[in-house]
């Protein structure tokens, strides 16, 4: 099959990697000094289970356009940070709506499939999550990677919704990503499944940033592991504004699962170590506009949340 990836970040040129070892064709979307590196040297990849250096289908928007059309792709991964897939769907508005290739999001925070289903419609929009898995570029061209990278996907919102993509075409995508070595899971309700991971997102990756501390560091940390599971907590408090239900055994599963993964730096404290704007809108924003809505405080996810502002002002 043939694979478009757009962020071809840690995440995204892993999973890409490993569809390309299996022998099939995957294109990235890339930039910048990181987009010269691929067209001139390639990939490679750093992993405890994986070495991967290739040569790569590297593209920019311009030549994505002018080279390939939607349907020459069987599914586009969507790996970008969360805060640009409305300017990227914009983008490429004209060009994805020239046919019906579905779009899988392995993005963090729970506002991106909704914003696919808008412009493209539920009936090509897979929510996914990219689980137990830590990527960063370290060099351009040059990825490092570490955990067992499982994806959970689903058809959006959930599988007993109208107009979703049918079960029988996300079961043949996912059999393809087993057979690729990327552990991968269906699930009937992926709204629920990505408040679950906002649950850990909001738990590490703001605070993280702010302490430059590593997610083993934090949580085994006597103060701001307290921290981590209250902010946790205040994400299942706003749960509800979106019509789905965390109870105390989700969080309590979720601050064990990130208490006993591998010591990683969080995305958001590599963009900030980066010097690179953070992803706040789509973690702990999302929270806050939620409990905004509910009107109830999330005082824990308020305070990080104004401290990062505070100083990328």
């Amino acid at each position: 099959m043939r694979f478009l990836v757009i962020g071809a970040g840690g995440i995204g040129c892993y999973y890409g990697a490993r569809l390309q070892l299996q022998g099939h064709q995957v294109s990235y979307l890339a930039r910048g000094a990181h987009l010269q590196a691929l067209q001139n040297s390639g990939l490679t990849i750093s992993h405890p289970q994986l070495d991967f250096n290739q040569p790569v289908d590297a593209l920019d928007m311009d030549q994505l356009q002018s080279r390939y059309q939607c349907h020459d792709f069987d599914l586009i991964l969507l790996t970008l940070k969360a805060g640009a897939t409305t300017s990227i769907l914009t983008q490429l508005a004209d060009w994805l709506n020239t046919s019906e290739t579905p779009v899988l999001s392995l993005q963090n925070g729970v506002d991106n499939e909704p914003v696919i289903a808008q412009a493209l419609g539920r009936h090509r929009t897979l929510g996914g999550l990219a689980v137990r898995i830590g990527g960063h570029i370290t060099t351009p061209g040059k990825i490092e990677a570490t955990g067992p990278a499982q994806i959970v996907m689903g058809s959006w919102p959930n599988h007993h919704s109208e107009q979703i993509f049918p079960t029988a075409a996300l079961t043949a995508f996912a059999n393809l990503f087993n057979e690729a070595g990327i552990p991968t899971q269906l699930t009937d309700d992926i709204r629920y499944e990505l408040w679950r991971k906002l649950i850990i997102n909001n738990g590490v990756n703001p605070l993280s940033a702010l302490t430059r501390l590593d997610t083993r560091s934090l949580t085994s940390h006597p103060t701001f592991g307290k921290t981590v599971y209250r902010m946790m907590q205040e994400v299942a408090m706003v749960s509800p504004a979106d019509d789905v239900t965390l109870s105390p055994a989700d969080i309590d599963e979720m601050f064990d699962l990130i208490c006993n993964f591998d010591a990683i730096k969080t995305s958001m404290l590599v963009d900030k170590e980066k010097g690179r704007p953070l992803e706040l809108g789509g973690i702990s924003g999302a929270v806050i506009q939620r409990a905004a809505k509910l009107n109830i405080e999330v005082p824990n996810t308020e305070l990080v949340h104004a401290l990062l502002l505070q100083q990328e002002q």
